[in-house]
């Protein structure tokens, strides 16, 4: 079922699933709910699970100026806020990943536990490992065509924006986000750091977000690309309900997560 929060920045359409604690699934650019359809079901039999479609994306209008990932993390903290009701398991995909990060950072109050799939911290001509890959999008050109029929199906603004939309897209990654290892460094909730072994993004750029982030785990997927919640959804729910479920990580041969040598000198006994 889905229906329409009246949000400050954006009226928001989201859908719900399941039961029990809740869950927020954030999904990729130019993406809908759809691209989650190999996950959900698993996800909404132990969770209740939330579906925000961010603005211009899927049946959430897009607004007046440019997109920016500020902005669809607040009205991400909005949806939290005002459906939700308050904190919630984060699950973000590529851009969506991006955005979790951000309301991590701003709002940790809001976020239990986090999980970020193929995303980054950096803007695109410092982290893809093609770059010039952008240089080679257009709004009509056949590398869009699988996410410009999934937006002229249900965007209330109409087929006819779809390159509006794209021109926005592709604007924001070349300049967003902008966040450094230190604003990395604020994220309080567990993570759960996933990529596919084929990714967009570098291997080295997701080992810095993963080294970056206090309490957060690793998982390279093997055999994936970008699209990994599509490619290899078993696996893929697994590493995240573990993550969910689990209190805190314990390793037989600790070195990153090696507790902390006690001060020199302690008080006299």
């Amino acid at each position: 079922m889905g229906d329409y929060a009246n949000l400050p920045g954006v009226t928001t359409w989201y859908e719900t699933e399941g039961a029990g604690d809740p869950l927020v699934l954030l999904h990729g650019g130019f993406c809908t709910n759809d691209t989650w359809g190999a996950l959900r079901a698993d996800l909404a039999a132990e969770y209740h699970v939330f579906l925000p479609e961010r603005r211009a994306h899927g049946h959430t209008p897009d607004v007046p100026g440019p997109l920016s990932y500020q902005d669809m993390a607040d009205d991400t903290v909005a949806f939290l806020e005002t459906v939700v009701g308050g904190p919630a398991h984060l699950v973000g995909w590529s851009d969506g990943g991006v955005v979790a990060l951000l309301v991590a950072i701003a709002r940790p109050d809001l976020v239990r536990k986090v999980v970020v799939i193929g995303a980054n911290f950096r803007p695109s001509p410092e982290c893809f490992v093609e770059p010039a890959m952008l240089d080679t999008m257009t709004p009509a050109g056949a590398d869009l065509a699988f996410f410009r029929e999934m937006y002229e199906a249900v965007a209330p603004d109409g087929a006819e924006h779809w390159p509006v939309v794209a021109a926005k897209v592709i604007d924001m990654w070349r300049t967003q986000p902008a966040l450094t290892t230190g604003d990395l460094a604020r994220v309080q909730a567990p993570a759960l750091v996933m990529v596919g072994d084929d990714d967009m993004m570098t291997l080295e750029h997701t080992i810095a977000l993963y080294r970056a982030v206090p309490r957060s785990q690793l998982a390279v997927v093997p055999g994936a690309s970008h699209l990994v919640p599509l490619e290899k959804p078993a696996l893929g729910n697994r590493l995240i309900t573990d993550h969910l479920l689990q209190d805190e990580v314990e390793t037989l041969l600790p070195i990153r997560r090696a507790p902390a040598p006690e001060a020199a000198g302690g008080t006299a006994a």
